[in-house]
């Protein structure tokens, strides 16, 4: 798993050189797989051990990722600074984030608060994406954005608050980028 997460981090992060770079400088990659310990404590009734485990993670990586939070394989996290995952988040398989994202919730009850992210979801720097919401398989969230609603798959969002643009037929999402220079992640 781990050399999965550093061929997908090499994959999404221009800038990288190689394994052993990523490996030792990537706050984003050792935030997730601290996660990893700190989750098979929390599921194994070790939620203080767990939380202080995430806690000297949040210290040394600047990404805060809550041990209840589920997450999937080769999650990367581009840069990290300020990234906050909450407690009843769910990410899918092969999802990005960049530097200041926040899955949060919107509400004090317990029970599922965050949002779920499916599978090939992107969340651009600085978006706040809030509530028990769903991204859909492949849903990109541009930088800045605030998302309160679901995000169908395929589809775009951007904004405060973010409204949702799905690509017409056999646009190129690369070229829409250039056409919709809001949607920049």
């Amino acid at each position: 798993m781990v050399l999965e997460d550093l061929d997908a981090a090499i994959e999404r992060d221009p800038a990288a050189t190689g394994r052993l770079q990523m490996a030792l400088v990537s706050p984003g990659l050792h935030a997730v797989w601290v996660h990893r310990l700190a989750n098979w404590l929390w599921r194994h009734d070790r939620q203080l051990t767990a939380r202080l485990l995430s806690q000297w993670a949040r210290a040394r990586t600047g990404v805060e990722i809550h041990p209840g939070a589920t997450i999937g394989r080769r999650f990367f996290i581009d840069h990290g600074m300020g990234v906050v995952i909450g407690e009843t988040t769910e990410i899918g398989d092969d999802c990005m984030l960049y530097n200041g994202v926040n899955l949060g919730g919107r509400t004090l009850n317990r029970g599922k608060r965050h949002p779920t992210l499916r599978n090939n979801v992107t969340v651009g720097c600085g978006a706040r994406v809030l509530g028990d919401i769903e991204l859909g398989d492949g849903a990109q969230v541009g930088a800045n954005s605030v998302v309160v609603k679901a995000v169908p798959a395929g589809a775009v969002a951007t904004g405060i608050p973010a409204t949702n643009r799905v690509p017409e037929p056999g646009e190129d999402p690369i070229e829409a980028l250039y056409r919709h220079p809001a949607i920049f992640i």
